[in-house]
């Protein structure tokens, strides 16, 4: 079953539970893929998909510090919830030690030297964390390996 119908039978399962809450957060998403597809013409595959997961994720993670510094708690909730539903159709994370290793063996398998090559060690890296990894955490790391 491809992650696009997973997410339709999680939205037909919190249709028949009345859980407003959950379906209004997976309508959301499967907007956005059908946006996606539209824009595009394309059908979008699992690694579309969970692009466009960590798309909203990150949205609503900025809502999220924008409700809190302006003290709207109740709007933080709802958002959090959101963030929630959305992780459930995320592949697991990568550990933070897994993805060192990654970027130290991308390092040597590319030569990379200085900043100047964070562009090429991010676009090796890139397809392979993608989903698995945080990429500013990734982008944070790699400079530091090139820094060093």
């Amino acid at each position: 079953m491809s992650l696009k119908e997973r997410i339709t039978e999680d939205m037909k399962a919190a249709m028949k539970a009345r859980e407003s809450a959950r379906l209004s957060a997976i309508r959301l998403l499967l907007a956005a893929v059908k946006q996606k597809e539209v824009d595009e013409r394309i059908e979008l595959d699992d690694n579309a998909v969970i692009a466009v997961i960590e798309k909203l994720t990150k949205q609503r993670k900025d809502s999220v510090a924008q409700y809190e510094a302006a003290g709207r708690q109740e709007l933080a909730a709802a958002e959090k919830f959101e963030i929630a539903v959305l992780a459930a159709y995320l592949p697991e994370k990568m550990s933070a030690e897994d993805t060192a290793a990654a970027v130290t063996a991308a390092v040597a398998a590319t030569g990379a030297r200085g900043p100047a090559d964070m562009g090429k060690l991010m676009a090796v890296l890139k397809p392979q964390l993608a989903g698995k990894a945080d990429m500013a955490e990734v982008s944070k790391l790699v400079k530091a390996a090139l820094a060093g």
